[in-house]
């Protein structure tokens, strides 16, 4: 697997890649086989290349290449299939980059305890490639960044393997657009974004995704390119923070506010339904707005709007926790400390076994910091998993979907609306439930049900 690398000037370089990639022939490399990579990789391979995919999870590594999925929301049988057909596999030697054309990099890029940027795994991966980066390669770095990060870190770093970007290598840039577990969507039929910061780079990036899927958009730079990812989800940021601010202040109107948004939506033109949550969750809303206002700090620009979304939205938790403690008051005569409060999803949205960034880790703790005995239910995610800024909850595990247990808690609290929960029998067993995604809008209850 893997064409010799191509070795004359720069025009020819460039010529007989986007030759190699318009007749896929060329190989392509996929470094990170999580959420986002891995579908990439599967895509490009369906498209007809030679796919090779990168990982330091040797356990992640192997099970790819005997045919399983690392991931809920990716069928297994895909990977079998793709494994089956040959032309490829998952590698967790590095030096494997030198035998491949086009390269995509698909890694974290969260946030530092003080909500900065953490750019370590883009440098470290930088620096995984560099010892072994060939002329007339390109590289794509598809991980969610401030503008400026491709040119001005991945870059210098590339370029200490002696080559130079633009001259012996390309460099490119084009952001992700998973959604997981969306049945609606998949990398081929998602749009790409692609921006090169010089004509003959941008045009091998588009050429790249061209062949992987249905409509590329070229934009004018790499920095633009990474503006249209923080754009897209700093947009839905502020539009969720509008209707958890909204579903508040209807709240104590008695307006039911998911009342409000269906009838809005109904309109043809000039408003799009968002809805309101427990919190931000996932690898994207809740971490890309701070990477541009971090970033606008250097151009002493304020981004009040953008900041007062992530307030309202990080204080979401804490209004839900109340509604909880008012409807146990009320409906209950019982006090939040001491009461067995039942949190039903763990996972971030619905229908995954994601749990990046889930409201529901928060909750649980600050449930528990006042006194509450909680458990969780969640059918995808049977084990709470180590995360760094949750770790005491890790090897927690859900409760068994069984009567005797879901009847024995105080309270439900749904903080994530899986279609594989059966919700009638929660309206039977529980007598108090606590929504915060309307997912009792059509059951009936024994007890009493409170959106939060």
């Amino acid at each position: 697997m893997g064409a010799p690398m191509l070795q004359d000037t720069t025009g020819t370089l460039a010529d007989g890649l986007r030759d190699l990639l318009s007749a896929r022939k060329a190989t392509i490399g996929v470094i990170g086989l999580g959420y986002v990579g891995l579908p990439l990789a599967l895509a490009a391979h369906r498209a007809g290349f030679s796919v090779v995919g990168f990982d330091i999870d040797r356990h992640k590594v192997e099970h790819i290449n005997n045919g399983g999925s690392p991931m809920h929301t990716l069928a297994p049988e895909r990977v079998a299939e793709a494994c089956a057909r040959g032309n490829f596999r998952a590698s967790h030697d590095f030096s494997e980059i030198a035998k491949v054309h086009a390269l995509a990099i698909c890694v974290p890029t969260p946030l530092s305890r003080h909500r900065e940027p953490d750019l370590t795994f883009i440098e470290k991966t930088g620096e995984a490639i560099a010892p072994h980066l060939k002329r007339g390669q390109l590289i794509v770095l598809e991980s969610t960044t401030y503008p400026g990060t491709t040119q001005d870190v991945l870059r210098p770093i590339l370029e200490k393997s002696g080559l130079k970007a633009g001259r012996d290598f390309f460099l490119a840039y084009s952001p992700e657009r998973e959604d997981p577990g969306n049945p609606d969507f998949e990398t081929s039929t998602i749009p790409r974004v692609v921006g090169g910061d010089d004509p003959a780079t941008a045009e091998l990036a588009a050429t790249l995704y061209g062949q992987i899927v249905n409509k590329v958009v070229p934009v004018a730079s790499c920095a633009t390119a990474e503006a249209v990812k923080l754009t897209e989800n700093i947009f839905r940021a502020v539009n969720i923070a509008l209707v958890n601010e909204l579903k508040q202040i209807y709240g104590r109107m008695g307006i039911n506010v998911w009342d409000v948004i269906d009838a809005a939506k109904t309109k043809p033109f000039g408003f799009m339904p968002f809805y309101p949550g427990p919190g931000l969750g996932g690898h994207c809303i809740p971490i890309d707005p701070f990477y541009l206002t971090w970033k606008a700090r250097e151009y002493n620009v304020p981004t009040r709007f953008i900041e007062l979304a992530g307030e309202v939205n990080a204080n979401a938790p804490r209004a839900v926790i109340e509604t909880l403690i008012e409807a146990l008051s009320k409906r209950q005569r019982k006090s939040l400390c001491g009461a067995r409060v039942l949190l039903l999803g763990m996972a971030y949205k619905k229908n995954v076994d994601d749990m990046r960034e889930s409201p529901s880790l928060t909750i649980l703790e600050m449930l528990e910091a006042r006194g509450a005995h909680v458990e969780y239910y969640d059918p995808h995610i049977p084990v709470i998993p180590m995360t760094r800024e949750h770790a005491p909850l890790a090897g927690r595990t859900s409760v068994d979907w069984k009567r005797d247990m879901i009847s024995s808690f105080d309270a439900a609290l749904i903080c994530t609306d899986h279609d594989a929960v059966d919700y009638r029998a929660l309206g039977e067993w529980v007598p108090l439930i606590v929504d915060t995604r309307n997912a009792m809008r059509h059951v009936a209850t024994r007890g009493g049900i409170v959106l939060a």
